[in-house]
């Protein structure tokens, strides 16, 4: 597909501040305001999505958040893709302030939601095609564009089929096609490959590195570890609207002192665990050693399985008894569990 090149657009975001006073619509909470001190309106609902992220993402890299559900990744998107105002803060695409310039921004940028939004009413190539009319492209650079994305995501073989009956693979492939239909200097991806298969995930993955090879810049949403260690130049961990690291992921996983993460899980959890984890932090090559809760005890240390011996002796000599023993090597998912306590997976 022979699309016009474009100078690499930049994402930049400073001390970007997001608090919903409203509850989402689904889950039927009040929206009324409670009287705060001197009779003035408090909200009654109020939650803090973001809290100060600040955010470089240079031009032509393929950028991750990284974080568990909540963490305010989608809301982080809703701004910079210009559905969501921010509380306080700037955001910028390329020279353009996100919501002063909201029409030269939406010119720049396509987006790949969470859930897909496709209109069922029309057919695969019908929604491809009216994309590009939305955006003004002529009815044969339309077409052409339609035709060569449809086989590049595998689907011209249902480009006359409604996607009411596609797969949830199909769907996203579909959602994917048409955000690039316009050929965006920057693509957003939220949450691309969650619930898909392992063959759709790698097909996605292999059309994003094709798509960044053309000096397009991306920024992808996940709280998949693997996904976002394998394909992205840099991520940003988040967890409850702030920054908690940012780097290339060799970078933050040699940042970790004692990458290894040796979970120990005790059957008789005694009232001596707390000295036991003390006993444990003294152990060479241990760098940190907590309680975890439920008989559990989280060790990090700079080497894996030659510990074994000493753990189980330190034990045993405490009177407690492991029923089972975890060994997992530097990863994204340990530097969130070294910075925040919880799983990326929780």
């Amino acid at each position: 597909m022979d699309l016009k090149s474009i100078t690499p657009v930049g994402i930049r975001t400073e001390s970007l501040r997001k608090i919903y006073t409203s509850p989402p619509p689904v889950g039927g909470m009040g929206t009324g305001a409670a009287r705060g001190a001197k009779g003035k309106a408090k909200p009654a609902y109020e939650v803090v999505a973001l809290d100060g992220v600040t955010l470089d993402v240079r031009p032509g890299e393929i950028f991750g958040l990284l974080g568990p559900n909540g963490a305010g990744k989608s809301t982080t998107v809703g701004i910079l893709t210009t559905r969501v105002k921010a509380t306080s803060g700037s955001a910028w695409i390329g020279e353009f302030n996100v919501w002063e310039r909201r029409v030269d921004v939406k010119r720049l940028i396509g987006v790949v939601p969470q859930r897909p939004n496709l209109d069922f009413n029309l057919t695969a190539r019908e929604i491809l095609t009216f994309h590009g009319a939305y955006f003004g492209l002529g009815s044969a650079e339309r077409n052409q564009r339609a035709d060569a994305l449809l086989e590049r995501f595998k689907l011209t073989d249902r480009a006359h089929h409604m996607p009411i009956g596609f797969s949830g693979g199909m769907m996203q492939r579909l959602s994917i096609a048409r955000a690039m239909m316009h050929d965006p200097a920057v693509l957003f991806l939220d949450e691309p490959s969650a619930g898909l298969d392992p063959q759709t995930r790698l097909l996605l993955a292999e059309m994003v590195r094709d798509y960044n090879a053309r000096g397009k810049t991306i920024l992808l949403t996940t709280h998949n570890m693997e996904e976002a260690d394998s394909l992205c130049h840099r991520v940003a961990i988040v967890d409850h609207g702030k920054m908690i690291a940012i780097g290339t992921p060799q970078e933050l996983k040699r940042s970790m002192p004692g990458g290894f993460l040796v979970r120990l899980h005790f059957s008789n959890a005694p009232a001596a665990l707390v000295p036991l984890v003390e006993v444990l932090r003294a152990l060479p090559g241990v760098t940190e050693a907590r309680e975890s809760g439920g008989g559990q005890v989280d060790l990090y240390a700079d080497r894996g399985g030659v510990l074994i011996p000493a753990i189980v002796s330190a034990a045993t000599a405490a009177g407690a008894i492991i029923h089972d023993v975890h060994i997992s090597e530097p990863s994204l998912e340990n530097l969130f569990l070294h910075h925040t306590g919880r799983s990326l997976r929780e």
